[in-house]
This record gives structure tokens, C-alpha cells and sequence, in this order.
């Protein structure tokens, strides 16, 4: 790879048709921090953490008349013998209760709106990933939103995923650390996903008053906070640790949705929004790590999320992903090291760590380092081929095809960023099969005149003989999308 291609390819998301590397290939991929626009029109106009909650709040509403109306869900009936297969079907809302009945009716509402919420979040992210000048910090806006991953299978999340990134990470991919993992925590996504939301410290006031009803600390969050957001495994934190974050985090809630303590703000203007309750919150100093943090209700977890955010062990636990992702499965040591240096020596101040990332000769080697993701290939894919919008179920139903659904990584740890999560013999013939079928509804494109502008100085002689010996242009097309050079970065 020439340096040109690797600024394209390898710090960004590929070129488009006319994308050209002008002077030097590290500054003008620097130069792009300075051209990034947090919030594009796409962006703007995707559905908001308000518009998504208040969906939310009228669904959790409508399950609470229901429960008034009709009382309680009903226990489920012990196993029976197995149906006579040759009897007359009974329609599943028939043979329910109402409250039942209505139950489904209400979650299959809310679902659709989730979905579509999804979807529409889902194509904004495609088309300022296509369209923006700054592909180098959309690629570190997806680093960060699969660092601080949240999956969409719960109901309450699908919709929310979106905003997380859109309104808690673009905003702050070119600020501090520290100012992005205080934005991620107390988004409403992150807490309902990690039942942060539910979580009640066992001495506070609320539970006093709930003494016979089940409610206690819940440690999800504040371990994944120690384990994945910050500090990264084998840091030196003990398990001790985690439980006192977790109650140094009660309190810490979203207003109105779900079944936490936070469903009894009823304030309209606050929904889905981020609320500490103080009669929640643990009462008393916490020590995490050795350091002690006084009682001080919202700002005791602040103070703790605010040392985690600069510590020795985050800087090279950060820096470690980030050169895995720029050079190479097993991160070169010595710019792991350096940008572990920007990080401490800045404060967690994310532009410097950038530079420091670009700066270091191991990103620039010249053999491909990485196997692109389903997600990468596919944006590489749609910006060689000049897309510059999509439909929100076309994307959604590619990466579901790819495997890689957007937001849907299934566990808190995210996607998997090495090859052999990726380049199995069936996923790579399900990129060839979307190849196919691109290139035939692309319409007329030479792909032996496009090669060269989007690997320049990179396509080889192979590559160039394949396209040279298509039958058709469709074929030739398909081909380059499933070369060697469109498939590692």
C-alpha cells in the first residue's frame, strides 16, 4: 500500500470517485479533525434521545394503566401434555386474557416504533459515514461507539443506541476522555442497557421504604465501567472496587422509562432524560482503588469516573485498542506505548492522542495490516461506488446479512476488531454474493479506470490483470469489490 491509499483506506473509510490525497498523506489525514462536523444534516435529522424516550414513556405508561385496569400479568401455567395436533387452532390473543392481550397489542406498538427509530438512526450513520470530509473521525466515532457498546435486543435500548452515539460521542470525539465517558454513563441508552437504571443503594431512604419489596445494587455497569470503558482487564482493581462504584452510582437513573426509581418522574420535560435521585443514592464515603471519595451524592461517581478517565491503566488500555485497529491485530508495542504517553502527558486529551496515533510509523507500514469488518466493507463498498444515501431498511438489512448488525454486538465487550472474527469462508462468500449484486444495479462504471483512483499506487498486478480478463463491466465491478485490496486495509 502507497501512503496515499493507506490515509484513504486505512485511516478512513476508502474513497470515493475524485478523492485525492493532496501533499502530505499524515497531515491531510490530520487536517480532517479540523473539517469534521459533529452534526451534519443527516445526523440532525435523526430521530433524538427526546423523541425516542418519549415513545418510551407513553409505552411504560400504557403498561401501567394496563396493570391497573386488569391487574398483574398472570403466572404462566405449568407445563401440560402437548396439544392434539389434529384440533382447530386457537388464535394466541383469543384464548389470552385481556390484560394479556393488551399487553402484546402495547409491545408490538412500541416495537415497531423502536424499530423504525432503529432504522432511521442506522441510515444517518450510513450517510454521514458516505457523504462527510472527514472519514478519518467518523472512523473513530465507530471506534468509540463499539468501545462503549450497548446491544439493541432489549426493547428500551433498540431505539436509543442511535442518540448514544449521535448525542454523547460525535459531540466529544475531538474533546477529552473524560468528557466522553461522562456523556456515555448518563445517557439513558448505557443506563437502561446495564440495569444502571434499576439499581438502589441497599441503606438509601427508597429502600428503606420499599423494605418488603425486592430492590438492591446492581454492579453491571460500574464492572464494565472498570473493566471495558476504562482501567481494561488485570488493571489492578478488585472486585471490592466495582461494588463500590456500584453504590457510589445509585441514584444515577433515567426519568420516566422502565421500572427503575426513575418511572416516578412523571415531569413531561424531563423525560428519558438523565436524573440522580438522591433518596436512591448510598449513603456514606466510598474508597475505590485506595482513594478515598466523601459522601456528595452525584458528584461522589463523577469523582470517580474522572480519576478512572486518566489513569496509567486507561491511557494503555485505549492506546492498545487503538493501534490494534490502525496497525494490526496484535498492537506493535512501541506505538502502543506512545500513544499511551499522549494520552497520560494531555490529560486524555483526544487530538493529541490522535496525532500521536498518525505519527507513528507502524500505521504507515506498507503491507495491509487489517481485515476490513463487515461495516467497513460495506462503506467502503457504497463510497467507491459514489452512494450518497440510503434507505433505511437497506442498510440494516445488509449488515444483518454480514453479520455484523449495527449496534447489536450482543455483549457489552463490542464487535471483535481482528480478522478471524471476520474472514471465515462463509462470511467472505456473502461479501461476494452483496458484490454481485451491487455491481448490477450500479449501471454503467468502468472498474478497470476506477481501480487506481481508489487504491493508488496500491492495486496489483493481479487485481489489475482480473479486471482486465471480466467478461463484463458488472463482473469486472464485482470483482474490485472483493479484490484483496477492497477486503484489508
Amino acid at each position: 500500500m502507497a501512503a496515499s491509499s493507506i490515509a484513504l483506506n486505512r485511516f478512513g473509510f476508502g474513497a470515493r470517485p475524485g478523492d485525492v490525497v493532496s501533499g502530505d498523506p499524515a497531515r491531510w489525514v490530520l487536517a480532517q479533525c479540523d473539517r469534521f462536523d459533529a452534526r451534519p444534516a443527516a445526523i440532525a435529522g435523526a430521530p433524538s434521545t427526546a423523541s425516542v424516550s418519549a415513545g418510551l414513556v407513553a409505552y411504560f405508561a400504557e403498561q401501567k394503566a394496563i396493570r391497573t385496569q386488569f391487574g398483574p400479568r398472570a403466572p404462566k401455567p405449568a407445563a401440560g401434555p402437548a396439544p392434539d395436533p389434529m384440533a382447530a387452532p386457537v388464535p394466541a390473543m383469543a384464548a389470552a386474557d385481556p390484560g394479556e392481550a393488551a399487553r402484546q397489542a402495547a409491545r408490538q406498538r412500541a416495537g415497531k416504533v423502536s424499530r423504525d427509530d432503529y432504522g432511521a438512526a442506522v441510515a444517518a450513520r450510513t450517510i454521514a459515514a458516505l457523504t462527510g470530509d472527514a472519514p478519518f473521525v467518523e472512523r473513530l466515532v465507530h471506534f468509540w461507539a463499539n468501545h462503549f457498546a450497548v446491544s439493541t435486543e432489549k426493547l428500551e435500548v433498540t431505539g436509543l443506541a442511535g442518540p448514544l452515539e449521535f448525542e454523547a460521542i460525535r459531540p466529544h470525539v475531538l474533546g477529552t476522555f473524560a468528557d466522553m465517558l461522562n456523556a456515555v454513563e448518563r445517557h439513558p441508552a448505557m443506563l437502561l442497557y446495564l440495569d444502571q437504571a434499576v439499581s438502589v443503594g441497599p441503606d438509601s431512604a427508597f429502600a428503606a421504604r420499599r423494605a418488603k419489596r425486592r430492590s438492591g445494587l446492581n454492579e453491571n455497569l460500574a464492572r464494565e465501567i472498570m473493566e471495558l470503558h476504562t482501567l481494561g482487564v488485570r488493571s489492578g482493581y478488585t472486585q471490592a472496587d466495582v461494588t463500590e462504584i456500584a453504590r457510589a452510582m445509585t441514584g444515577w437513573t433515567v426519568a420516566g422509562i422502565g421500572r427503575g426509581p426513575g418511572a416516578r418522574v412523571q415531569d413531561d420535560s424531563r423525560a428519558g432524560a438523565f436524573v440522580f435521585l438522591a433518596d436512591v443514592h448510598q449513603p456514606g464515603d466510598r474508597i475505590v482503588m485506595g482513594k478515598r471519595y466523601p459522601a456528595g451524592g452525584e458528584a461522589q461517581a463523577q469523582a470517580v469516573l474522572a480519576d478512572l478517565a486518566v489513569h496509567p491503566a486507561t491511557a494503555t488500555h485505549i492506546a492498545t485498542k487503538l493501534a490494534r485497529h490502525f496497525a494490526g491485530d496484535t498492537p506493535p508495542p512501541a506505538m502502543v506505548a506512545r500513544i499511551a504517553a499522549a494520552f497520560r502527558t494531555s490529560g486524555g486529551d483526544l487530538p493529541s492522542v490522535y496525532r500521536a496515533l498518525v505519527a507513528s510509523p507502524e500505521a504507515w507500514v506498507t503491507p495491509p495490516v487489517k481485515f476490513k469488518s463487515p461495516w467497513e466493507w460495506y462503506v467502503s463498498t457504497q463510497r467507491a461506488l459514489g452512494t450518497t444515501t440510503v434507505q433505511p431498511g437497506v442498510t440494516v438489512g445488509m449488515m444483518n446479512q454480514l453479520g455484523q448488525p449495527i449496534w447489536k454486538p450482543g455483549q457489552p465487550v463490542g464487535y471483535d476488531d481482528i480478522a478471524a472474527a471476520w474472514a471465515g469462508p462463509d462470511a467472505i462468500l456473502r461479501r461476494v454474493e452483496a458484490a454481485e449484486r451491487f455491481a448490477a444495479r450500479a449501471g454503467p462504471v468502468d472498474a478497470r479506470a476506477l481501480a487506481p483512483t481508489l487504491y493508488p499506487g496500491a492495486l496489483s498486478a493481479a487485481t489489475a490483470q482480473g479486471l482486465a480478463r471480466a467478461e463484463s463491466p458488472a463482473q469486472a465491478l464485482a470483482l474490485l469489490l472483493v479484490a484483496p485490496e477492497s477486503l484489508r486495509r
